[in-house]
């Protein structure tokens, strides 16, 4: 069949249909413009289908060599420019296997043998999003660091912790970086796991009922490096909540790099002064001269909207669907693609951009003394000599309120003023409302105290490599 009629073919699908598809539906249901990235999987899962194929005298060895052959020359095609993509083969894969066709003859159109492109594509999604999450994984290790050397570059930096954006206590600035890490390495869990169920192979489910032919689908997974094979043709080819998950778990990425960059942008304030981020990171204004902008943690913000709405999508395109495959599922590419496009992107900058954060130690500290911030340890104290909590929280706020009034410090209170609140305040209350001696008090598993963010950082820079 020359490639004109196999074209032509392809547009009228077979005898059963009188007339050609219209041009303006050909475009509308018409993939290939956006799912020829799949490509490189398309012939990995082409070219380990064949070899069972062969192996099962499906088809002969000398097709199965032509296969091999021709499909080497479609990669070199593809990777030199000179593919030539067509819009009435609708979809990556027509495109592959007409090309195929045109190159080794019949042997092209028996590789289609026992499959249809139902079980390919949902087999090419796959193997395409198990190498994606590969690299995000990589990603997210390569972030991690940055955020545990930033953290141990500034375990001795004291900032105001903080909740309901109201100064709470002080903790290390190294603690503080270090939550994100946790975050993250909860990110690379999920993703792990996810990897788990993506990496199970459809082909072979045929289009809906399985196949006639005596295929070896082990012998595709273990070819592929697959973990094992679906066990239901009907869900293997019509369910889509692998890229479900995937979206869910990059939509929780996205959010924790969404509250970082929330962070980022405050600090960068001149409300707030903490940091400062590198000039490659940011822009200016186009009519204030003095203007700095921390763009690229206000557009992480922003385009993690842009992911969890691709997972509300997903997941509405899946609630309506009937077993088994529908043409709904094609809408799954676009945004899965788009997910994974922008949390590569965003993780591979934030990395960059933490290694240009520069930190305002003395900007911290005077924010934490504004906000009395060691109050707690005030209370701390007093029940240690034997006041209840609560009655000691109360004392507290008296003192607090004190200070307020003459624009001091807990700890510039004069201790004979202290000790209106409560005769048993001693000259050891000095140590204790101090930044530094809070901080140093709390050395407990996971506290902020110096001794155990350094214990931290060294269990992270141990699970990272």
């Amino acid at each position: 069949m020359s490639q004109n009629q196999f074209d032509k073919k392809s547009e009228a699908w077979s005898a059963l249909f009188s007339e050609p598809m219209s041009e303006l539906v050909q475009r509308y249901t018409a993939s290939v413009f956006f799912d020829q990235r799949l490509w490189r999987a398309d012939i990995t899962g082409s070219l380990a289908h064949a070899e069972m194929l062969a192996a099962q005298g499906v088809i002969s060895a000398d097709d199965h060599a032509a296969i091999q052959r021709g499909m080497a020359q479609i990669t070199q095609d593809i990777e030199s420019g000179q593919f030539e993509w067509k819009l009435a083969l609708e979809d990556v894969h027509l495109n592959i296997e007409a090309s195929l066709t045109a190159l080794v003859g019949d042997a092209g159109k028996r590789l289609h043998t026992g499959r249809s492109r139902n079980d390919q594509v949902a087999t090419d999604v796959r193997l395409w999003l198990r190498s994606e999450i590969d690299l995000i994984s990589g990603l997210l290790t390569a972030l991690q660091k940055a955020l545990v050397e930033m953290a141990d570059r500034n375990v001795d930096v004291i900032l105001p912790g903080f909740t309901h954006l109201q100064v709470a206590q002080p903790v290390s600035f190294g603690h503080h970086m270090l939550a994100y890490v946790e975050m993250f390495a909860r990110d690379a869990e999920r993703l792990a796991d996810v990897r788990k169920r993506v990496n199970r192979l459809p082909l072979g489910s045929a289009a809906l009922a399985g196949t006639s032919y005596p295929l070896d689908r082990e012998r595709v997974a273990r070819t592929l490096g697959m973990d094992g094979v679906c066990q239901n043709s009907l869900d293997a080819v019509s369910d889509r909540d692998f890229a479900i998950e995937f979206t869910a778990a990059a939509a929780l990425c996205m959010v924790h790099i969404s509250r970082l960059s929330e962070e980022l942008i405050l600090w960068m304030s001149q409300s707030f002064g903490f940091i400062d981020i590198a000039d490659r990171f940011c822009t200016g204004s186009s009519i204030m001269p003095q203007k700095k902008n921390p763009d690229v943690p206000e557009l992480a913000r922003g385009k993690t909207g842009r992911v969890v709405g691709h997972l509300m999508g997903l997941i509405t395109l899946m609630k309506g669907q009937p077993l088994a495959y529908n043409k709904d599922n094609q809408e799954d590419k676009e945004p899965l693609f788009d997910t994974v496009d922008t949390l590569k992107d965003t993780l591979r900058i934030f990395a960059e951009m933490v290694g240009g954060i520069t930190v305002k130690p003395e900007a911290m500290e005077r924010a934490a003394l504004r906000g009395y911030a060691t109050a707690t340890d005030l209370a701390d104290y007093l029940v240690k000599k034997g006041l209840p909590f609560r009655d000691a929280h109360e004392t507290v706020a008296h003192a607090v309120k004190t200070a307020i009034a003459g624009g001091v410090d807990l700890s510039e209170l004069p201790l004979a003023t202290l000790q209106q609140f409560n005769p048993h305040i001693g000259d050891d209350v000095y140590e204790v409302l101090s930044l530094r001696g809070s901080l140093n008090a709390r050395n407990t598993l996971g506290g902020t105290a110096p001794a155990q963010v350094r214990a931290q950082v060294a269990r992270h820079r141990a699970r990272l490599g």
